[in-house]
C-alpha cells in the first residue's frame, strides 16, 4: 500500500507548503500591490469631487474587487480564470482614461463605460484562441518591458516621498535615507539570505524600513482610527450613465489591457514555470479580466487587471504555488470587508514602499527582455521592439507634444506608454515582412557576392583596355 505525501513545495502550482514559510511571501504580494490598489480610486475620487464617505467606498471595494478577482482567477470557473501564480486587482493602467471620462461625465460615467468595456474584454478573451498568433513573444515581451520600464518613475517617486512632485517635502534626504535602507535591506536578504529569508527579502526591506521610519514621524496612524472595523459593499451605490465617447474611450482602454494582460501571463508563465504560456490559460485569463471588470462595476469598484510589480516577485523568487497566491488573496477580501485592516496596511510611508518594489520592476523589465529573445533578434524584430520602445518612452516624456490631437486619441495614449507600445508593436508585427536570421544572411552573402563580381568585372574591363592600349 502507497502512502500519498502531501505535496509542500513552493515551487509547484499545486503545491501546499506550511503557513510559516508561505505567508511571508504571500504578505509580500498583498504589500506589493496595496499601494497599486487604493492609489487609482483615491485619484480618481478627486477627479469625480466624490465625499470623503464616497472615498472611503472607493478604496473599500477596490480592495475587496481585488482580492475576489485573484481568488477567482486562481481557481477558476468553468472556462473562466487563468489558473496561473498570479495576482489581479485594480490598477494603474486605466488611470488616464478614468480621468478623463470621469472628468467629463462623473462617476456614473465611468461605471457605465466600465460594464461596457468588460463586456467587450470577454469578447477579446473568446476568440483570442483565433488571433493568438497576432500576439507573438516579439509583441508581449515588448509591452512587458514598457511596463516594466513605465513602472521605475514610480518607484523613485515613492523613495522621494510621494506619488505627486507637488507634495510637501517631496524629494527630502530624510525620504530617501529611508528608502536607500529598505533597498539595501531587501538587496542583503535576497543576495546573501537562505531558503524563507531569501525568498520574504521583499517583506524583510518592508519591514526594517518601516522601523526607521516609525521614530522619524513619517507613519500616520490617523486613517486606522477613523476606520470601521466591519462594511459590507452596497450594489450599485451609483446610478450608471452611458455616453458613447466614454464607452469608445473605455473599450479602447479594455483592449489595449488585454495586451498587457497576455504580456504579464506570458511573463509569469516564463519567469516562474519556465514555458510557454498555454491557450488555456490565456482565454480563462481574459475572460475572467472581462467578466471581473464588468460585475466590479456594479458596486463601484474600478477595472481589474493584472499586476505587473507581482509579476516580478514571481519572476525574481520563482514561487508559484497557488496557496502562497489564495493566502495574498484572503488577505485583500478580509481588507476589503475590515476597511481598518486595509487602513493598517496603508500606514507604510512611501520611501519604504519605494525602496522596496523597485528591484521588482527591474525584475519586470528583465522578463520582459527574456521574452524577447524567444525571438530571433532579426532586423525586422529589432524595428518592432526599437520603434515602440521609442514612440511609448517618447510621447511619456513629452506628452505636450500630442496635445494638437483630437480628445479621444489624447485620452487613450496620453501617459500611458503601454498603449502606445502595444498599439506599434501589435501593427508593426502584422505590416512588416517576415524574415528570418538566415534569410537575412543570405541577402547579405548576396548583396556582398554582386559587389565582388561587380568589382572583379571591373578589374577585368580596366586590365583589358590598358592591354588594347599597349597594342596599339
Amino acid at each position: 500500500m502507497t502512502i500519498k505525501t502531501r505535496n509542500t513545495s513552493l515551487f509547484d502550482f499545486y503545491g501546499r507548503p506550511p503557513v510559516h514559510k508561505a505567508l511571508p511571501i504571500s504578505l509580500q504580494h498583498v504589500l506589493a500591490m496595496i499601494a497599486g490598489v487604493i492609489t487609482p480610486p483615491i485619484i480618481i475620487a478627486g477627479v469625480v469631487g466624490s465625499t470623503p464617505q464616497e472615498k472611503l467606498l472607493l478604496i473599500q471595494v477596490a480592495v475587496l474587487a481585488s482580492g475576489i478577482c485573484t481568488l477567482f482567477h486562481l481557481y477558476g470557473v468553468w472556462k473562466f480564470g487563468a489558473r496561473l501564480p498570479a495576482i489581479f486587482g485594480v490598477g494603474f493602467a486605466y488611470v488616464p482614461t478614468l480621468i478623463a471620462v470621469g472628468g467629463q461625465f462623473g462617476i456614473e460615467g465611468i461605471l457605465g463605460a466600465q460594464l461596457i468595456g468588460g463586456i467587450i474584454m470577454m469578447v477579446v478573451g473568446y476568440f483570442i484562441q483565433y488571433i493568438r498568433h497576432l500576439f507573438p513573444p516579439i509583441v508581449a515581451g515588448t509591452v512587458v518591458l514598457v511596463i516594466g520600464l513605465s513602472l521605475y518613475d514610480i518607484a523613485i517617486r515613492y523613495m522621494a516621498g510621494s506619488g505627486n512632485v507637488d507634495a510637501e517635502g517631496f524629494g527630502d534626504l530624510a525620504n530617501w535615507m529611508v528608502g536607500i535602507i529598505t533597498l539595501l535591506a531587501v538587496l542583503v536578504a535576497s543576495q546573501f539570505g537562505r531558503g524563507v529569508v531569501r525568498l520574504s527579502a521583499i517583506i524583510i526591506g518592508i519591514l526594517v524600513g518601516y522601523v526607521v521610519a516609525l521614530p522619524m514621524g513619517m507613519v500616520d496612524f490617523s486613517s486606522v482610527a477613523e476606520a470601521r472595523w466591519m462594511a459590507v459593499p452596497e450594489f450599485m451605490p451609483f446610478q450608471m450613465e452611458f455616453h458613447s465617447a466614454a464607452i469608445v474611450s473605455m473599450v479602447v482602454i479594455c483592449v489595449i489591457n488585454s495586451v498587457q494582460t497576455i504580456g504579464d501571463l506570458s511573463a509569469t508563465s516564463v519567469a516562474g514555470m519556465n514555458r510557454e504560456l498555454k491557450t488555456r490559460e490565456l482565454t480563462g485569463g481574459l475572460l475572467g479580466n472581462g467578466l471581473t471588470t464588468a460585475l466590479s462595476s456594479l458596486f463601484a469598484a474600478l477595472p481589474t487587471s493584472t499586476f505587473s510589480q507581482n509579476v516580478g516577485i514571481v519572476a525574481m523568487t520563482k514561487v508559484i504555488s497557488r496557496y502562497v497566491l489564495a493566502i495574498a488573496g484572503l488577505f485583500m477580501l478580509l481588507a476589503g470587508l475590515s476597511p481598518k485592516f486595509g487602513a493598517i496596511m496603508t500606514t507604510i510611508p512611501y520611501p519604504v514602499l519605494g525602496g522596496a518594489t523597485i528591484t521588482v520592476f527591474g525584475m519586470i523589465t528583465m522578463t520582459g527582455i527574456q521574452l524577447l529573445i524567444k525571438d530571433e533578434l532579426s532586423a525586422r524584430n529589432l524595428t518592432i521592439v526599437g520603434l515602440s520602445l521609442a514612440l511609448a518612452l517618447g510621447i511619456a516624456e513629452v506628452p505636450a507634444a500630442i496635445e494638437q490631437f483630437p480628445e479621444m486619441v489624447r485620452n487613450i495614449i496620453g501617459g500611458a506608454p503601454i498603449v502606445v507600445a502595444a498599439i506599434t508593436a501589435f501593427v508593426l508585427n502584422i505590416v512588416l515582412p517576415r524574415r528570418s536570421l538566415a534569410d537575412e544572411q543570405r541577402e547579405r552573402e548576396e548583396l556582398a557576392r554582386a559587389d565582388a563580381e561587380a568589382a572583379g568585372e571591373s578589374v577585368d574591363a580596366g586590365e583589358a583596355e590598358a592591354a588594347t592600349g599597349i597594342q596599339r
